[in-house]
Order: structure tokens, then C-alpha cells, then sequence
């Protein structure tokens, strides 16, 4: 906690959301000092051993896990072993580890009323800002709730989504750095709801002219500390995120673009008079507006 405890607030607490891995050791701390047990024994004794989870866990760099999965991320030829993390360091941001089918008891656990009481499961799902409540997306997609988070880890990927409603879990752990499996699970959960999905290999190209090409160049802030960077290379336009390698953008129409590494969609706006003023990426079910700087 030493590492952040006196840098300066990036705003004033409770005006904006904002993920936080930060947040995430703090609570993990918290549990420590209230319960008087180390953060791995007790998701142990509280959660695992009662919803028999036996393939979930604290992870270790140096147990000898059974069928443990190694983690990959993209190289410049391709899959590359993913650089080191000790699990000190993510704590309770990330250190746990599971499969498809304990993460399935997990939530018919949570949501079974085996772990929290009816108030404190409310509480826990309930949107406070930007459809994010307590550590989970709440959205509706397509007139379905769905209750949902991502994650992510040198060499490993996560998505799990819930409805309520249909009481459908969707999982899908990857162990190559990327966004399939947040994209990959959201199209599933479309799928089971009937939902037509268009994949990047069906997808039809136009020719758009170099002049509108250029006025869409520039820096689109997702969130603080996060952006994409759209330039242009001849007639291509390239999008880089933040910390990520660069994509080809291809158009389906003037304004629309798609990427076929990660499938994701890219929808430039214009204002009142012509201006390109920002972007929308359409990814995993979601859409996210960002503005051009």
C-alpha cells in the first residue's frame, strides 16, 4: 500500500468510476486485518471449500498445480511465453486461479444464496456509477441483465458473465494475452439468446477515400489512463491501445471499421458541422465512447 497511498487522487472520490487494482489490495488487506487470517486461507475456508471449488485457489510460483495452464501473449512471431509475475504482486487484484466448471459453482453459489445474504447480494449488484457496482458490470443487453466482469494477467484472459434472469452462466478463461475471451463470451451469451453474430471473416470491405481516412487520425481517450491511438500508414488506417501492438483497421463503410485480430468495431461521429469528434468501440457486447483530442 506504501507504493500508492500518498500519490494524488485522480479525482474526487465518488465523482466518476474508474477500475482500480489499487482498490483491490486495499480490500484485500482489509480482509486480512478484520478476519485475523491470511488473504489465501481465508478465500479458502469462506468460498472454495464451501461451494466445493477444489480446482480454484490462491496461486503459487512454486506448487506443482495439476493440469496448471502455461500463459502465452503475442510475439513478433508468434505465441511467446508471457513474462513473469509473482503472485505478490496482483494479491487480491488477481492472484486466484480456477477453471470453467468451479467458476460455475461459484455463481450458483453467490447467486444460490449459499455465500451472501439477500440484502448483501442486492447491495453487491447494484449499480452505483457508469453501470459498474461492486466489482461488477451491470448492463442490459438486449432486454437481457447481464451481470459481468473481465480480467487479466500476464499471459491470461477472463471473461464470466451472469443473467439472472435465465439464470445462463458464460465462462471462457484464455491463456493468450488479448481480448478474445471478453468478446468470445458476450457473443456466447448472444448466441444463447437467439442473437445473430457476425464474425470478422464475413465481414465486407469498401474503399474509402485518403482524404476522409486522415481526418479520423488522432488520440481517443477511453478512460485516464487509457487510449487508442488511430494513424494512418498510405491508405491504412492503423488503431494502437494504449501498451498494445498496432491493428489494421478495415472499412465497412465510410465511417465503420472493423479489426480482425480482435474482433472489435470501430464507429467514427461526426458533430453538426463535419467534424470527426470521437469514436465509439463496439467490443464484447459493449459500446464505449471516447473523444478525439
Amino acid at each position: 500500500m506504501a507504493k500508492f497511498r500518498d500519490k494524488p487522487l485522480e479525482f474526487e472520490p465518488g465523482e466518476k468510476w474508474n477500475y482500480s487494482n489499487s482498490g483491490y489490495v486495499l480490500l484485500g488487506h482489509l480482509i486480512e486485518r478484520i478476519s485475523g487470517q491470511d488473504y489465501a486461507k481465508f478465500v479458502q475456508e469462506n468460498i472454495f471449500t464451501p461451494l466445493d471449488m477444489k480446482d480454484s485457489g490462491y496461486d503459487s510460483n512454486t506448487a506443482i498445480l495439476l493440469r496448471r495452464a502455461a500463459g502465452y501473449e503475442p510475439g513478433a512471431k508468434g505465441p511467446q511465453n508471457a513474462g513473469f509475475v509473482h503472485m505478490s504482486i496482483p494479491f487480491a487484484a488477481g492472484s486466484l486461479y480456477s477453471t470453467t466448471e468451479d467458476l460455475l459453482r461459484w455463481e450458483q453459489g453467490l447467486f444460490g444464496g449459499k455465500l451472501l445474504s439477500p440484502a448483501s447480494l442486492q447491495k453487491m449488484t447494484a449499480p452505483f456509477k457508469n453501470d459498474y457496482a461492486f466489482g461488477l458490470g451491470v448492463v442490459t443487453k438486449n432486454g437481457h441483465k447481464l451481470i459481468s466482469h473481465g480480467g487479466g494477467i500476464e499471459g491470461f484472459v477472463t471473461y464470466l458473465g451472469y443473467f439472472p434472469d435465465d439464470q445462463l452462466t458464460v465462462v471462457v478463461l484464455g491463456n493468450l494475452s488479448g481480448g478474445a475471451p471478453v468478446q468470445i463470451g458476450g457473443e456466447l451469451g448472444g448466441l444463447a439468446h437467439g442473437e445473430e453474430i457476425k464474425l470478422p471473416a464475413e465481414r465486407k470491405t469498401v474503399v474509402v477515400p485518403p482524404g476522409i481516412l486522415a481526418q479520423y487520425v488522432g488520440n481517443y481517450p477511453l478512460a485516464p489512463t487509457f487510449s487508442i491511438a488511430v494513424t494512418r500508414e498510405g491508405d491504412q488506417l492503423m488503431a494502437q491501445a494504449m501498451g498494445q501492438p498496432k491493428f489494421p483497421m478495415f472499412p465497412e463503410s465510410e465511417k465503420s471499421f472493423f479489426l480482425k485480430v480482435v474482433d472489435a468495431q470501430i464507429e467514427f461521429v461526426r458533430d453538426g458541422q463535419g467534424r470527426v469528434v470521437s469514436l465509439i468501440l463496439h467490443q464484447g457486447g459493449h459500446d464505449q465512447p471516447a473523444p478525439k483530442q
